[in-house]
């Protein structure tokens, strides 16, 4: 018998041997203290995010909310999918400040400060995009048939855009790699390389 084992028997004994009664007297100096408790509690705060290019308000918010569950669950900007939940699927893309980040990974407020954009930002200048006033990526996406079952799309998007801005979309190899990041349990990559890979010769010759 290991140790762990022998504890888990001796306490099971114990607990057999104790009437209800007494159970509850002698069970009670088990309870942390108080200070221990509060020190347990998760802290919140009151802070603003700017999210494609609008401040929000964001009321009392724990402080170990993630980046990504702020925007989908206290401000409802659900385009930005929740896949893994350990940044290592894509799918949760996002802008900081120009770059892009798994915001899964990130605090949200650590946030603060920062310009951060969303698949809702990409449309018009006022985040407000329509069918008819696409971002040029997410127009080729649509061109180039690439996406499936779409759940991945705002991600690879998001990423995309950061790929060509970035200057690593030179070549097909090129964007495979930098773009490794984001999966598509669908396998449209040849077609997500190819929108990527159009946008950018439309923005080096223009």
């Amino acid at each position: 018998m290991n140790r762990r084992n022998f504890l888990a028997t001796a306490l099971a004994a114990g607990s057999a041997m104790l009437t209800p009664e007494s159970s509850a007297g002698e069970m009670s100096h088990f309870e942390p203290p108080t200070a221990a408790r509060e020190a347990d509690a998760v802290q919140t705060m009151t802070f603003a995010l700017t999210i494609n290019g609008a401040e929000h308000q964001l009321p009392e918010t724990p402080v170990n909310t993630t980046l990504l569950d702020c925007l989908r669950d206290s401000l409802h900007l659900t385009g930005t999918k929740k896949g893994c939940g350990l940044g290592q699927c894509g799918a949760c893309t996002v802008l900081v400040d120009g770059r892009r980040v798994k915001s899964c990974l990130c605090l949200a407020v650590m946030q603060q400060g920062k310009q951060i954009t969303t698949i809702e930002g990409l449309g018009r200048p006022e985040g407000l995009g329509t069918p008819e006033e696409l971002h040029p990526l997410q127009a080729a996406f649509i061109e180039h048939d690439a996406f499936q079952c779409g759940y991945c799309t705002s991600g690879q998007i998001m990423s995309g855009v950061a790929c060509i801005h970035e200057g690593h979309a030179g070549s097909d190899d090129e964007v495979r790699e930098w773009m490794s990041g984001n999966l598509c349990r669908c396998g449209a990559y040849t077609n997500i390389v190819a929108a990527v890979r159009e946008v950018a010769r439309r923005s080096a010759s223009a």
